[in-house]
């Protein structure tokens, strides 16, 4: 039996790792037998459980793109995190689950021996970096253990400095629970919370509106998420006619197909709340174990499908509000002669709905609104930007739909473009700096308050 071919597959199941990791702490803690089973098996089964109701989302998005793109006539490219993915698994896959290893354990020791406190449990996230990473340190020279120690290290680091930046806006979305945002569509997020900020009021939160009694069901967001979904299908599918839609629709009337999958997108949104719930209910209380006993002051970085429940109108808002932006920024780019990006439904529904979520945590409704909008002509304009750079790097006509990818990609390349290899180690020495500053910052506190103590107790003898 291979073990290393067995831990490369652990490695690629996040689910297996929050168990790990739930495991480690309810150790750590002594929990009894009983408490430890039920504390390592909840975490793994709601996380298994909010990947189902991602899945029943993502398969009902794609038909309703397909139906906008045949209705309107639009083409282009579609971002996707999992067509580019694809490409590179298949050109450097060895290098990349080195690179993913690597970065993995990178940032558990950054997490140990910095200050930067956060282990980034949204595995199949680091994959998507490492196959960025591999693809271009790949192509502008690295390889073998120069390439995987790069790539590990970026990772790592990325992983770790990505949720720091935000945390002020993630605990004004969690209200101060113990958890971080592990996905890499934050910078988006966090401008989205800038944005939010600017333009309404934290008081106004979309969660606390008031409702007539006779609209009351909107207040239930299963109920209003169907509703809304429908509606979208339905108008997808007149756009794009009856021919067409019975091609994808197996037969099915389309407005039956349309109404079934506006419902049954509704139920993904279900399922994904009801993981949530079974997985933070369990793993943040382990996670103390991890924090008090392995990584002093540790910090679960989950995905921003975790999030959704503290703020679920304005999931709904969000994507609608980001789909939008992403219109707008296409036809901006179709206007100023760039690559034309067709808004992919699957990156404005889950990066809409998280920057929607950081929105109204700083600004309310307003927030929620003007800061997923502003997510999507980010993810637009970033994606338009880098297909040029894929595409000299051997992939055509896509890009990856999150935001952090095109900017990790963009700063690389034009360090290489500038500076050759120095370029990539230049930016290597600086994400270290930004690792170590910290650290330095706090040991010279610490010894100016010795020092002034040391004064003090001088001063009380001599007196």
């Amino acid at each position: 039996m291979d073990v290393l071919a067995i831990l490369l597959d652990v490695v690629k199941q996040p689910a297996l790792i929050v168990g790990i990791f739930s495991f480690i702490g309810l150790m750590a803690l002594r929990k009894p037998f009983h408490k430890v089973l039920t504390g390592t098996l909840r975490p793994v089964l709601g996380y298994i459980m909010m990947m189902a109701g991602a899945n029943i989302i993502v398969a009902n998005l794609e038909p309703l793109g397909d139906m906008i793109h045949e209705g309107f006539h639009i083409t282009g490219v579609v971002p996707s995190n999992e067509a580019i993915v694809a490409s590179a698994s298949r050109l450097l896959g060895t290098e990349t689950m080195f690179i993913l290893v690597a970065g993995l354990m990178m940032n558990l020791l950054i997490a140990r021996f910095t200050r930067f406190k956060y282990v980034f449990l949204t595995v199949h996230h680091s994959f998507f970096m490492a196959c960025l990473l591999s693809a271009v340190l790949g192509t502008i020279g690295l390889s073998g253990i120069e390439l995987v120690l790069c790539g590990g290290f970026l990772l790592g680091a990325w992983s770790s400095i990505s949720p720091a930046i935000g945390q002020k806006y993630t605990n004004r979305v969690t209200h101060g629970d113990h958890i971080a945002l592990g996905h890499f569509g934050s910078l988006a997020y966090y401008i989205s919370a800038w944005v939010g900020s600017k333009v309404g009021r934290a008081d106004d939160n979309i969660e606390d509106m008031e409702i007539p009694e006779k609209w009351a069901f909107l207040k239930d967001t299963t109920v209003s998420t169907a509703m809304t979904m429908v509606v979208f299908f339905l108008l997808a599918a007149f756009a794009s006619g009856s021919d067409y839609v019975s091609t994808i629709s197996k037969g099915m009337s389309p407005v039956i197909f349309a109404i079934m999958s506006g419902l049954e997108f509704a139920v993904g949104v279900a399922v994904v709340s009801a993981g949530i719930n079974m997985m933070l209910g369990d793993l943040i209380p382990a996670f103390k174990g991890v924090s008090e006993k392995v990584i002093p002051s540790a910090v679960p970085a989950v995905d921003c499908v975790a999030f959704f429940n503290y703020a679920p109108t304005a999931v709904v808002l969000g994507f609608v509000s980001s789909f939008i932006g992403g219109v707008l920024g296409m036809v901006v780019l179709g206007f100023a002669g760039g690559v034309l990006i067709v808004p992919g439904l699957v990156a404005h529904f889950f990066c809409g709905a998280a920057a929607g979520i950081f929105g109204n945590a700083t600004g309310g409704r307003r927030g929620a609104a003007a800061g997923a909008f502003t997510n999507g002509l980010l993810i637009t304009f970033a994606a338009s930007l880098l297909v040029p750079v894929f595409e000299g790097l051997g992939f055509k006509n896509t890009t990856f739909g999150d935001f952090d990818f095109n900017v990790v990609g963009m700063v690389l390349s034009m360090a290489y473009r500038f500076l050759g290899t120095y370029g990539i180690y230049a930016v290597i020495a600086l994400v270290l700096a930004v690792l170590v500053a910290p650290n330095f910052m706090h040991m010279k506190n610490r010894v100016i308050n010795q020092v002034e103590e040391m004064e003090e107790e001088k001063e009380e003898a001599e007196d």
